[in-house]
């Protein structure tokens, strides 16, 4: 069955990176009655995410549909495979009925949601009045404020049919997923902070840069990105060497041979002027040592890097003088051709 996303109330499709920036939680009461109230667990940096393991079995086909359920949750994209693992293996499904509220305005937060099927609404309080402000279509993720920051749920989430959803506890969600994200929100801050190019942004832009990275790795003599393809990320060099080679399509001599046109280390980037003009590849990038690249999708670069455009649309001068050094008198737009 072909997934949906979750959908605003005027019908425009939310992707599973407007996850975090929610006001939307939601889960529903395990045990009959509310909580009183619920301590923050305080996190460490030193703490070891993996001990006191929480394991609900699970077949293979629940395993197989947990998995593809999570797949483009934002959160899980900081887990390592180990710790993907864990969080699988703590996970449990919920049968919601419709009608179900599966978590309520002021109650606090005891799991994490994430839909494996079926349709809910989501209700926030405007000037004392219950409005529908989001619907989740077989797909999405939700209640994961509320524990993050200890507050009550901020939404009322009712199945308006019967739905199937995978629920995570508070404990391994704060101790796992939220540590985790903590981890690579800490390392990718200071890590952009050194990029000269980043320095636009301000903190709190440079935060949301940080937790939509995700690293990627390429082996030695991997293309990355193909001159001609479609554009699809913004990458920059966590670690190791990359060369920017174009095709030489102006000599007879050497008709479509690949020339190198520039060396790229850590702290350089690549990818950005193809997503800037929705223009193909102008080149094809390789690794040419072993890589690790923080990567950002077209979605995440046109929302969160404006303040940096006017920048990165500079480079069209240095990547032509570049191209003239070699060729002669040619234009980016001569490579897309």
């Amino acid at each position: 069955m072909r997934r949906k996303k979750r959908k605003t109330e005027d019908g425009s499709v939310a992707s599973s990176d407007d996850v975090l920036s929610d006001d939307f939680q939601p889960p529903v009461n395990f045990i009959k009655g509310r909580r009183a109230s619920v301590s923050a667990e305080p996190l460490s940096m030193e703490d070891d995410v993996t001990k006191d393991r929480v394991i609900h079995p699970k077949t293979d086909e629940q395993r197989k549909r947990l998995s593809a359920a999570v797949k483009e949750i934002l959160i899980f994209k900081s887990l390592d495979q180990e710790q993907r693992e864990y969080v699988l293996d703590a996970m449990f499904e919920k049968q919601a009925a419709s009608g179900e509220k599966v978590i309520e305005l002021g109650d606090n937060g005891d799991y994490f949601y994430v839909v494996d099927s079926g349709k809910l609404d989501c209700y926030i309080k405007v000037e004392g009045e219950e409005k529908k402000v989001a619907t989740y279509d077989n797909s999405g993720a939700f209640g994961e404020l509320a524990l993050m920051y200890n507050t009550p749920r901020a939404a009322t989430i009712i199945a308006t049919e019967d739905c199937v959803l995978w629920a995570l506890d508070r404990q391994t969600f704060r101790q796992l997923v939220l540590l985790t994200a903590m981890k690579k929100r800490l390392t990718y801050e200071t890590f952009i902070s050194s990029i000269t190019i980043f320095k636009e942004l301000d903190n709190y832009e440079r935060m949301n840069l940080a937790d939509a990275l995700q690293a990627v790795n390429y082996e030695a003599g991997t293309a990355i990105i193909k001159q001609g393809d479609p554009a699809d990320s913004f990458y920059i060099i966590e670690k190791g060497t990359c060369v920017v080679k174009v095709k030489d399509t102006f000599s007879s001599q050497h008709k479509n041979e690949e020339v190198e046109v520039n060396c790229l280390n850590k702290g350089d980037y690549f990818g950005e002027l193809a997503l800037l003009h929705n223009k193909p590849r102008a080149a094809t990038v390789y690794a040419k040592t072993d890589v690790t690249l923080a990567a950002l999708d077209v979605k995440a670069f046109e929302r969160l890097l404006g303040p940096c455009i006017n920048i990165m649309s500079r480079n069209v001068t240095t990547y032509e003088k570049q191209l003239a050094d070699l060729f002669g008198e040619v234009s980016l737009e001569d490579l897309r051709r």
